[in-house]
């Protein structure tokens, strides 16, 4: 495998002189199960709903399908999903590889589920999983953006 295949779960990006990491944010791997149980119960009545709207007798096997689905793309996407990264510096938020935002160009911060949601003024759209605590995690970024 060539090197500039391997992708990096954690920041890549050189800080500037002087520029200091204040805080990182890891993934919560109770967040990561807590988060796949909310979604293989939807998938699992998605499945469900599906099969009885379409006539199924069997329409139990859609809940089987849906959870099946969910656990596998969970088993498979853990170990990447735990080594994610995001670092606060005093002046940028950086992400995995070579994500890197300049905190004065935040302009939206948002919780959805566990995770935080970071807008920039260009429309950019950044997404800090699996957090543990999603409002202190907001709460960081945007006192550090100045919003």
């Amino acid at each position: 495998m060539s090197e500039g295949l391997i992708y990096a779960m954690t920041p890549t990006t050189t800080l500037a002189e002087g520029e200091q990491v204040v805080h990182r944010f890891h993934p919560d791997r109770a967040a990561y199960w807590r988060d796949h149980a909310w979604l293989a119960a939807a998938a699992m009545a998605l499945g469900m709903g599906i099969l009885w709207a379409i006539g199924n007798p069997h329409a139990w096997t859609g809940a089987v399908g849906g959870l099946a689905a969910i656990a596998v793309r969970g088993f498979y996407v853990a170990s990447d999903e735990m080594k994610a990264r995001w670092d606060l510096t005093d002046r940028r938020l950086l992400g995995p590889q070579t994500r890197a935002v300049r905190l004065s160009e935040i302009r939206t911060v948002r919780g959805l589920g566990s995770a935080v949601q970071v807008i920039t003024a260009t429309g950019d759209k950044h997404l800090i999983k699996y957090q543990a605590d999603r409002a202190g995690t907001e709460a960081r970024i945007r006192a550090a953006a100045g919003l």
